[in-house]
């Protein structure tokens, strides 16, 4: 099925909210405008203003968040001023505005990253874009008294910062007077014009680790008077991940990575420190909720075995976003609505790890995985990639599924 064709509604009335010619072209220069501008986490001064000025040209009252970057904008009966008025809970879409510190290593695009070592190669320019045209969709529908209920607008800042500015959001009143959250993530393995949902687990937990060896130091010549700390540190990147994932159920998938050592200058010194550093990522919360003690204890437990000191920072990260039923269902009945039962497929758990969980720790609600490949394409620019790019048709899927959700919703 083409990214644009017309939706199959297997006999139901159409739904409105159909995205404008006119704002579709316009959200795609929207989006290449954050493109080329990206910000880092509690950086994202210039996108809020971008959102916010946006947002209130369309009669609209944003709340900018107290931490200083990201907003929420309700939209609705009993909303007008801006803030939940004790009215029918809501449904809140959410998105996530901060970018990676990585270069754009796209050539030849004439959006690609104007800043340097900054690229949104997560696809948060889409998510931005996504709510926003949504947003303006259902303005203008609840001006002509077709929006049954109100729907917030959730733009959070920092999400690729752990633990992630969920809770930054949540203490600042994103989740008052919500009753469920919806998300896309980019997915550059599934097709633009389609989405992929699953029940349960989409992502996984994701901490982050940074471990210190130290010993006296000495003589390569006499490993055997001080701490082979070069030793130490290899055992600890090779014994430690198979130790922890030898103590949890293996269909936890409780998994340490290490993505930096750092030890001694010299080739005839064994050196007096070492740095390690990763990540622990889970794909079960039970076991998530295990994992500090039990990595913390393989590490000293290694460290010991060659008397080196180990001091460990253990980062709690986010748990899994699980996808909860009813919400994921109506994922799904909106995504059909707009475009037939083929534009839905299922999809596996990632290993990747979304501070999204965070809201579901407190409401119902469940992320959907956007297509953003080109129909045909073979190549897959993989997100967390410098020449990570989408297909910008995935903009209007993404409005028309939001909004074909919040009137579906609102009159369940």
């Amino acid at each position: 099925m083409s990214p644009e064709s017309e939706a199959d509604t297997s006999g139901e009335t159409a739904l409105p909210g159909a995205l404008p010619e006119a704002l579709r072209a316009e959200l795609v220069a929207f989006r290449r405008d954050l493109h080329m501008h990206p910000e880092l986490g509690n950086q994202e001064f210039r996108t809020t203003a971008a959102i916010k000025e946006r947002l209130e040209r369309a009669g609209l009252k944003p709340q900018v968040l107290p931490v200083g970057t990201g907003l929420v904008c309700d939209i609705g009966t009993g909303t007008e001023s801006g803030q939940w008025a004790g009215g029918p809970r809501m449904l809140a879409l959410r998105a996530d505005i901060d970018a990676l510190p990585i270069p754009d290593t796209k050539s030849e695009c004439p959006y690609r990253s104007r800043v340097p070592d900054r690229a949104h190669a997560c696809g948060h320019d889409v998510h931005t874009t996504v709510v926003l045209g949504t947003g303006l969709v259902l303005a203008a529908l609840h001006e002509q008294g077709l929006l049954p209920r109100p729907v917030r607008l959730v733009f959070q800042p920092a999400e690729e910062v752990l633990p992630g500015g969920a809770a930054d959001a949540i203490e600042g009143g994103a989740l008052d007077g919500v009753r469920r959250i919806l998300a896309v993530h980019c997915d550059p393995r599934v097709d633009a014009g389609r989405i992929g949902l699953r029940v349960g687990p989409i992502t996984s937990a994701c901490d982050r680790l940074e471990v210190a060896l130290n010993g006296p130091g000495g003589h390569t010549a006499r490993p055997h008077l001080t701490t082979d700390l070069v030793t130490a540190a290899a055992r600890v990147v090779t014994d430690v991940p198979s130790l922890v994932a030898r103590r949890v159920d293996s269909r936890s998938g409780l998994a340490l990575t290490w993505g930096r050592v750092e030890s001694g200058h010299a080739p005839n010194v064994i050196p007096q420190h070492a740095e390690l550093a990763g990540t622990v990522r889970c794909l079960d919360l039970d076991a998530w909720r295990q994992a500090p003690d039990l990595v913390v204890g393989a590490i000293d437990e290694i460290a010991n075995l060659y008397r080196a000191k180990s001091e460990i920072t253990y980062v709690r990260g986010v748990p899994p976003v699980v996808n909860e039923v009813t919400s994921t269902e109506l994922l799904q009945a909106a995504m059909v609505a707009r475009r037939g039962t083929e534009s839905v497929e299922s999809t596996e758990q990632s290993l990747g790890g979304e501070d999204f969980s965070w809201y579901l720790e407190h409401v119902p609600g469940a992320m959907a995985r956007l297509g953003v490949r080109p129909p045909g394409e073979r190549t897959v620019r993989d997100l967390h990639q410098g020449d990570f790019d989408v297909d910008e048709r995935a903009i209007t899927v993404g409005v028309e599924m939001f909004t074909a959700a919040a009137l579906i919703e609102a009159v369940h």
